[in-house]
């Protein structure tokens, strides 16, 4: 059971004055302080139910409550909306990515993408991600060598990662027919040359 001291000795009441107090004396100091310096704007004198100080320098000090400081924020969005300063965002009507799923990886890969990084994935998805790109690869080959030179690499990567014994996802990826995409390449080229 709990028992009230006698005396007005009460915990709770305690506790209340003294954050009161010490909410004043906050109060007080942050005014005394700002009203000295001219880089920062004086509170006002009332409290309004506006904001109190649309002054870009900073938020209303002397008064320390938060719906005007909530007032001078919306203020400030306001005067920057007027402004046009939120037109033309690049996802402005449209929902922000990857917020419907829950990914405890989110950040990695978002950091992957936004910085094109490669060689990371396991040599099965590599090579899927490789052979995607493969034509657009041999595309940029000047000679028939060379596409002979990338095709023989892909193909020796194929072999190694089917031999591995790492584990990770299995390589499903067909070997490349040498000839038949030198054959594609060629007749990519002509129709390029032919235009």
């Amino acid at each position: 059971m709990h028992r009230r001291r006698a005396g007005g000795d009460d915990p709770v009441r305690r506790a209340s004055r003294y954050r009161a107090e010490r909410l004043e004396a906050d109060d007080a100091a942050t005014a005394e302080a700002d009203g000295g310096r001219p880089d920062v704007p004086a509170a006002p004198a009332e409290e309004t139910d506006g904001p109190a100080c649309l002054d870009p320098a900073g938020p209303p000090r002397a008064v320390g409550r938060m719906d005007q400081r909530a007032g001078w924020v919306d203020g400030l969005v306001d005067q920057a909306i007027a402004r046009g300063e939120f037109d033309h965002l690049p996802l402005a009507g449209k929902p922000l990515p990857n917020l419907t799923r829950h990914d405890p990886d989110w950040w990695l890969k978002a950091y992957v993408e936004r910085e094109h990084v490669s060689g990371v994935l396991p040599e099965a998805l590599q090579l899927r991600a490789d052979v995607e790109r493969l034509n657009d690869r041999l595309d940029e080959m000047r000679s028939e060598s060379r596409v002979r030179e990338v095709l023989a690499e892909l193909n020796r990567r194929i072999v190694e990662a089917r031999r591995q014994l790492l584990g990770g996802p299995p390589v499903v990826t067909p070997l490349r027919d040498v000839e038949a995409e030198v054959a594609a390449w060629r007749a990519r080229r002509g129709r390029e040359k032919g235009r």
